[in-house]
């Protein structure tokens, strides 16, 4: 087999938040591994809710984790040694390579002091991973012309010129004004950084690209770089999405021969990627809601995690959502809680050391006998499992999660689950009233099976179990094949191979 040339990194970095940078990060890391080499991501510094954890038991960004997915390679902290978890509009969660270090204030956080040492972590990290994987596909975070943050930049065109990246420019086209995002994004750049950009992407596109052909070349002309390639929009492949902005928009009509099922739509709502399985199911109408008129709909209310328990509890007391739920389920509808919802669905949240805010304690639904108490130390990990009810089946998930969560005083918990080494998980009423720590539960088609099979007599029809694995596979391939069609991919590696004075 003829050895594949060693590519330079390449970072895709935007004109702005959600040009498509992460999908087409992840696009690239599968036509990588299918041309042979053998990709890896990284982004230096990501600010999301949704996380993963790593096989070794850490913390990073759900993107890198999907496009480690999309390489065919292990998910690793150093594929995004900073992670920025929001609790509020001023104040983040910083997770170092994998393990979180405390809370900062925006403010402080972006302050020149302490750069330094957060420089050198994540400059340390894309080394080590360069010396592990070829190519190595970054991505940059908002838009690369940040000015008023130069100095403080840890992400976009410092982390490129560490990297000795080539840097495809991204530019969004359905939100209108590429020309002069591109072209004043490329000129607010230094005269050293803009060496390193070595061509232009336009996403998002819509109609007959045809009629682009004189934009492309204008912009070539502009910007002194090539165009290329225009991907077109698309709706017919699923990627996993790093945030939730979209959810609330999903269908909420419920709907006749499917089981019901709503995800309680918290402010503060994580790893909503747990529920991408039951939406793809076809026996499954899936929707996100605080609506206390289609929670009554649901057959089955699920309460996601959280990133500030405490305070979406508060919220869902104020806005009614709370009766709903217990109301919905006097009604014969089942309830269920992953993480943060698990610890809302008990008595009594407590946190004396105010990990999460000002409030030390607040009542639960009172759905389970258990009472959380927050902690500072945070459980990161990989796990194996079985249900309670069909041990002889190993399925797997993963935790991410402050506070512990034990029985009420005289009461006693059912575990929902047995870990691998034979600890009890969970908890328990019946098959109507559960909550689980793992998040990824819903991965597993066996456990599907157990929540819907009370509502069997719904279905109009028998449906196939699902393939979330095979189905994860053949999107990433579709979307590569979607790529490889609208980029000039000789030319971009070209541009990888190139020799550079």
């Amino acid at each position: 087999m003829k050895k594949k040339n060693t590519l330079h990194p390449i970072m895709f970095a935007g004109t702005g938040s959600d040009v498509g940078k992460s999908i087409i990060a992840a696009a690239f890391c599968r036509i990588f591994k299918q041309d042979g080499y053998r990709p890896a991501p990284f982004k230096a510094q990501n600010m999301a809710l949704n996380s993963y954890a790593t096989p070794e038991g850490l913390e990073i960004g759900r993107a890198q984790a999907v496009q480690a997915e999309a390489a065919g390679v292990p998910c690793h902290t150093d594929m995004n040694p900073l992670l920025l978890k929001p609790q509020n509009d001023h104040t983040s969660q910083v997770v170092l390579n994998g393990k979180p270090i405390g809370n900062r204030h925006a403010y402080d956080y972006f302050r020149k002091e302490g750069r330094e040492e957060l420089r050198l972590e994540v400059y340390a990290a894309f080394d080590r991973l360069s010396l592990r994987y070829n190519p190595v596909v970054m991505e940059g975070a908002g838009s690369l012309a940040e000015i008023n943050l130069r100095d403080t930049d840890l992400v976009n065109m410092p982390m490129a010129m560490h990297a000795k990246a080539d840097v495809i420019l991204v530019g969004d086209i359905d939100r209108g004004g590429v020309f002069a995002s591109i072209y004043g994004s490329l000129l607010l750049l230094t005269p050293e950084e803009r060496k390193r950009v070595k061509g232009i992407l336009i996403n998002k596109f819509r109609g007959d690209i045809r009629l682009f052909e004189s934009g492309v070349k204008m912009l070539e002309e502009l910007c002194g770089i090539p165009v290329l390639g225009i991907v077109p929009y698309y709706k017919d492949i699923h990627i996993e999405e790093e945030d939730s902005v979209a959810l609330a928009v999903k269908a909420v009509q419920a709907e006749r021969g499917k089981v019901n099922v709503a995800v309680v739509l918290l402010r503060h709502l994580s790893n909503f990627t747990d529920f991408n399985v039951l939406e793809r199911d076809p026996r499954v109408h899936l929707f996100y809601t605080n609506n206390v008129d289609e929670l009554a709909k649901a057959d089955i209310i699920l309460l996601p995690g959280s990133k500030n328990t405490i305070d979406d509890l508060y919220e869902l007391r104020q806005n009614g959502v709370a009766q709903a739920i217990l109301q919905a389920h006097r009604g014969g509808a089942t309830v269920m809680g992953i993480c943060g919802g698990y610890q809302i669905m008990g008595q009594q949240i407590l946190d004396p050391n105010h990990v999460e805010g000002e409030l030390e304690a607040l009542p639960g639904l009172g759905l389970l006998p258990t009472i959380t108490c927050m902690s500072g130390e945070k459980v990161t990990c990989q796990v194996k499992f079985c249900m309670c009810h069909e041990p002889s089946e190993m399925l797997e998930g993963y935790e991410i999660h402050m506070g512990v969560t034990t029985p009420l005083e005289g009461e006693t918990m059912q575990p929902l689950n047995y870990m691998e080494n034979g600890n009890p998980e969970g908890c328990k009423v019946d098959d109507t009233c559960m909550g689980t720590y793992i998040h990824g539960i819903l991965d597993n088609p066996s456990f599907i099976d157990y929540l819907l099979k009370p509502f069997a007599h719904k279905l109009t029809e028998e449906a196939s179990a699902f393939d979330y694995h095979q189905f994860k596979e053949q999107q990433y391939d579709k979307l590569a094949d979607h790529v490889r069609k609208h980029v000039n991919l000789p030319l971009v590696y070209q541009i990888l191979t190139k020799d550079y004075d």
